[in-house]
């Protein structure tokens, strides 16, 4: 069994990336958006933390967050986000016989990916990356387009120009 270590460093700022379990055509994310967005506002009220990043994507995630200076539990606090989306969901998924025996519901996977920001331009290539992949994965030809973002903020706040990252020609059907 993978022995996974994580750097628990109080106030610093960390990136991640959650999957759901089932990735393929399953655009729960963004279909139950309103869900997602309560239950991580009921954790920051109860658990604070400063979202730097966030995008939501049909089956993944990825956000940058801060941590208050004397905490450093970003993993109590993904486990209150998954498992309070989780509970408030309808059961309907299949579960294998180890999600039943854990009781786990089999929506997210396991496990997340985090990575500890070191510098500023550590900060702002993992902005950027969160901004930019709905672009990256073909679902919108401008950032803008994309409305499970924090890119609509930054821009409102003059961190970003509306027109960042310009428009992308994306080349469907056969050639000539």
């Amino acid at each position: 069994m993978p022995n996974y270590r994580r750097a628990f460093v109080p106030g610093r700022t960390w990136f991640f990336t959650v999957n759901l379990l089932q990735r393929r055509d399953n655009e729960l994310l963004v279909r139950e958006i309103d869900l997602l967005r309560q239950v991580t506002r009921q954790v920051r009220h109860r658990h604070p933390f400063q979202i730097d990043a966030w995008v939501v994507l049909p089956e993944h995630m990825h956000c940058v967050l801060t941590l208050p200076p004397d905490d450093f539990d970003f993993s109590m606090r993904w486990r209150l986000i998954k498992s309070g989306f989780s509970r408030a969901l309808p059961k309907t998924e299949t579960l294998s016989a180890a999600r039943k025996k854990y009781g786990e519901r089999g929506i997210w996977q396991r496990h997340y990916w985090e990575h500890l920001i070191r510098d500023e331009i550590d900060f702002q290539r993992h902005v950027d990356y969160v901004h930019v992949n709905p672009l990256k994965h073909g679902l919108v030809k401008r950032v803008r387009d994309w409305p499970y973002l924090t890119f609509h903020r930054d821009v409102e706040n003059g961190i970003y120009a509306l027109d960042w990252c310009g428009d992308v020609e994306i080349e469907v059907g056969g050639g000539d």
